[in-house]
């Protein structure tokens, strides 16, 4: 047995289990052993499952001993009504199970609120349009996540070291320091993770600084800390506030992610190689976030918030990271994995094959609007535009109709608060564009009623702060000048919902085909592959819009950028005719290319401080 001494009561045995890991003046031991963690984050919800075990592989070859992950709760229960699902690209204890065949230890990190630059900061749609108490002691909040955790922290449990599996740790919520002070919630948190099973080390992950250690660290549990520079100086920090812990960075930030719209954030090889060797030093535990960071496929990806003002995160998740959205190893995979000690050649390949370049013809099949109602959907009749969350809708868009009189002569067309972007027609020609808070529009009006249509989208669920679980829609009243326009027909179109055979209701291939390069819509395009390998989708000339490959959602894209390819792992293909559909709200390209190398943007450097 270890003795463990800390300020405050220690880690204490659950059930007459001690856990794996534990400490004593400033070390970290496991089973006896003085021991450093080496974690790398990787989530297996932005990485296709068929590619786990390749990236796993890159992972160990980095010279780390561990991975640690997300738990994403919205991806494994995007509806109150249904339980969670954890088969096929959502069984988290396959992954877990093939980590630890792979030779690594386990760091799970169950939330409930995850951030992750994920959508909603994981936390379901279903529940955040509650408008409860988010990330506190209210019941309204803690019981449904008391559900949750009954479906998930068992199967985490079974997984546990002390149990033969490789959970060697589990994180108490996830940075809490920098959202709030309840420390109830805390404390109520940890108890759920030990009275359903939980063994293993419990921690919790703050900012070094005192403001969000104190919000986010409970007594008896492992205080860690998330940073991107300046480790000695957090280092000195936790060692007064907690003399006898190790320190462990449960999140080092070697790179950043992207806003649409921004640049490519990257960070210099010697300066994330150079922070993780003073991290490491003396002992020093880290988890790289990330090592690998994968994809935000589908509309997965989140947003943050700047005075108001959305920033939606891009489709990819590379995050300068040294294993790359594809897993090719990087020159800061190898700086890094010098500081690391690791030796000898790298069992996996520099790269993945990837597909010759091409170009496509983009076939354009269907209207924007005739696409879009194409596919049945139920419409909810009111006095007011439905939101996102009163029509029970996640993530895609919202086609609000209304047939307002309007008089002759120029007026205004005013939307009041749109999240986060829309584009109004009249009479089914567009007239405008509103992205994001209030606009004024031009309408020309005869006497006559006109048939306004507007089509909101959701650009992406705020995932970070105190806007977290903030509503989408048409959230204020649509005005002709000064008058409301009541009398509306709000329908949802659930994008990720979609199967293979609504995009072909969609794409309507009976249909009038219209001049490609000019329209929005849809467009197809039929691409021939041989063996499936890896590639990169561009759309030149395209402007905003969504992907499918084969009936799979693959993420969107949007030409303000920086962004500028989508990644399309081997998996999503097969060999022979692949069908890829896009849709764009703005203006469709004529042509489809596949390109051999990734294309993320412009790059700005970025290093992460507290100050």
């Amino acid at each position: 047995m270890i003795e463990t001494t800390m300020a405050g009561p220690g880690p204490q045995p659950s059930a007459g289990v001690w856990p794996t890991l534990s400490w004593r003046g400033r070390r970290l031991y496991r089973a006896g052993a003085e021991h450093r963690i080496l974690s790398g984050a990787m989530h297996y919800f932005r990485v296709h499952p068929r590619l786990w075990r390749d990236r796993l592989r890159r992972l160990a070859d980095l010279g780390l001993n561990t991975v640690d992950t997300y738990v994403a709760w919205n991806f494994h229960q995007p509806h109150a009504d249904r339980a969670p699902s954890f088969d096929g690209w959502r069984d988290v204890e396959a992954f877990i199970e093939l980590a630890g065949a792979e030779g690594l230890d386990v760091v799970v990190r169950p939330g409930p609120y995850i951030c992750a630059e994920w959508s909603n900061g994981g936390l379901p749609a279903w529940l955040t349009a509650r408008d409860v108490a988010l990330r506190t002691s209210d019941p309204g909040f803690t019981q449904p996540v008391e559900r949750w955790f009954d479906h998930l922290i068992p199967r985490i449990a079974r997984l546990q070291a002390g149990a033969g599996g490789p959970v060697v740790a589990v994180q108490v919520e996830n940075e809490y320091g920098s959202y709030g002070d309840d420390h109830a919630y805390l404390r109520w948190n940890r108890t759920a993770l030990v009275a359903r099973g939980i063994t293993e080390l419990l921690f919790t992950a703050d900012g070094p600084t005192e403001l969000m250690l104190d919000g986010g660290t409970i007594p008896g549990t492992l205080a860690a800390a998330t940073l991107g520079s300046k480790p000695e100086a957090a280092r000195e920090l936790l060692a007064r506030r907690r003399p006898q812990e190790p320190f462990v960075v449960a999140e080092y930030w070697s790179g950043w992610f992207d806003h649409w719209g921004e640049h490519h954030h990257v960070r210099g090889v010697d300066s994330a190689a150079g922070t993780l060797g003073a991290i490491v030093a003396d002992g020093g535990s880290v988890s790289i976030y990330m090592a690998h960071g994968g994809t935000n496929f589908g509309l997965w990806a989140g947003a943050n918030s700047d005075d108001g003002r959305l920033q939606p995160t891009v489709t990819s998740y590379d995050s300068d990271a040294p294993i790359a959205e594809d897993g090719s190893l990087t020159a800061k995979f190898h700086a890094m994995r010098a500081v690391l000690g690791a030796s000898g050649t790298p069992r996996v390949p520099e790269r993945l094959p990837v597909l010759p370049a091409a170009r496509v013809p983009l076939t354009h099949r269907a209207g924007l609007l005739t696409g879009l109602t194409a596919v049945p959907a139920p419409a909810v009749d009111g006095p007011h535009p439905a939101t996102f969350e009163q029509l029970g809708l996640d993530a895609g868009m919202v086609l609000l109709t209304a047939y307002p009189k309007i008089p002759e002569g120029r007026h205004r067309i005013v939307l009041s608060d749109v999240r986060d972007r829309a584009v109004v027609f009249a009479d089914g020609v567009p007239i405008g564009v509103a992205d994001g808070g209030d606009h004024e529009l031009s309408i020309d009006g005869t006497g006559a009623e006109v048939h306004l249509q507007i089509l909101v989208e959701n650009l992406g669920r705020i995932n970070y702060g105190p806007l977290l679980g903030q509503h989408k829609g048409l959230l204020g009243p649509v005005l002709v000048d000064r008058r409301i326009v009541h009398g509306w027909t709000s329908t949802p179109i659930a994008l990720p919902d979609w199967t293979a055979d609504d995009l072909r209701r969609a794409t309507g291939t009976g249909r009038p085909r219209t001049a490609a390069g000019t329209s929005t819509g849809f467009a197809v395009a039929n691409v021939h592959v041989g063996e499936p390998a890896d590639t990169f989708l561009a759309l030149p000339g395209s402007a905003h819009g969504m992907v499918w490959v084969n009936g799979f959602l693959l993420g969107r894209y949007r030409e303000i950028g920086p962004q500028v390819t989508l990644y399309c792992p081997a998996p999503l293909l097969h060999a022979g005719v692949n069908t890829v559909v896009v849709l764009d709200t703005d203006r469709l390209g004529s042509v489809l290319e596949l390109r051999e190398r990734p294309e993320l943007g412009p790059a700005e450097e970025y290093i992460e401080e507290f100050d």
